[in-house]
């Protein structure tokens, strides 16, 4: 069973639901993203979600991009996050580590060097925005070869047909995109994500986690009470760009933020 599976399994018996945490690696600068790490595991993350720096983000909204760019200015490549992964892992071999990303850079180090890699420094799953699975059978072998876990994007306009195949060939979890549009856009409904998650339910054994839109507190305590984990990234991104001058306070700042979310996700488990 792998360390996401485990962790997944550990929250359910608990009647939790998981906290996921995005940051891009190296933003504002390399030496933040490994203390950065270790501080959202203290405020209680359950899981890291980490980005890796790309040119065109296709997925993300300005405030990632700008993180992507901050971060490419320090010319930090798919190899640096890898060696960033490994330096946490000297401390903390709990917690799952799901990098997220676009085939690019993949493809730059080669299939076969990225995965072997990335199972070496302890990377637990890959999320590639841009490599659905019809079209990128060689880097799904190669990372199944590894032991990675696939983490799959679905959508509000995802069909039956296509929450099928991603049940086909997803592990670890879902990612369910709440809203239509980039990171850090639109307005989270409610309603909306709780129906979608019907049909993909009906379909899906794994746990799916809820992106996209959650902004606070509050709208974390609300995706809390229809998803298996609650995933936030713009809003800690917003928050790491606002003192990308003192970037000594973004671990206890960010840290601070993550608890606020801990808690407001932990109110919603009935006693």
């Amino acid at each position: 069973m792998s360390r996401i599976a485990q962790r997944f399994e550990t929250l359910r018996g608990q009647g939790k639901t998981a906290l996921i945490p995005f940051v891009t690696a190296g933003d504002p600068g390399p030496p933040v993203t490994v203390p950065l790490m270790h501080a959202m595991v203290a405020a209680r993350a359950d899981l890291i979600e980490l980005g890796v720096p790309f040119s065109d983000p296709m997925a993300d909204g300005p405030v990632i991009q700008r993180a992507s760019e901050r971060a490419l200015a320090h010319k930090v490549s798919l190899s640096d996050v890898l060696d960033m992964v490994q330096a946490f892992r000297t401390q903390d071999t709990q917690t799952p580590v799901v990098l997220m990303g676009y085939l690019n850079p993949i493809e730059v180090l080669g299939y076969d060097r990225f995965a072997a890699r990335a199972g070496e420094v302890g990377v637990d799953g890959v999320l590639v925005v841009d490599a659905p699975p019809e079209e990128s059978r060689e880097l799904v072998e190669c990372l199944r070869q590894a032991g990675l876990d696939l983490v799959y994007l679905l959508a509000p306009t995802s069909t039956e047909a296509r929450i099928a195949k991603i049940a086909e060939v997803a592990s670890g979890f879902v990612y369910y995109v709440a809203i239509k549009g980039v990171t850090g856009a639109g307005h989270l409904d409610l309603d909306q994500v709780a129906a979608k998650l019907r049909p993909i339910r009906r379909r899906v054994a794994l746990p799916v986690g809820v992106g996209f839109g959650i902004r606070d507190a509050e709208s974390a305590a609300r995706i809390a009470q229809v998803a298996n984990a609650v995933i936030v990234g713009s809003a800690i991104v917003e928050r790491m760009e606002k003192l990308a001058a003192t970037p000594q306070d973004i671990p206890d700042t960010v840290g601070a933020f993550l608890r606020e979310l801990r808690a407001a996700i932990d109110a919603t488990v009935e006693p």
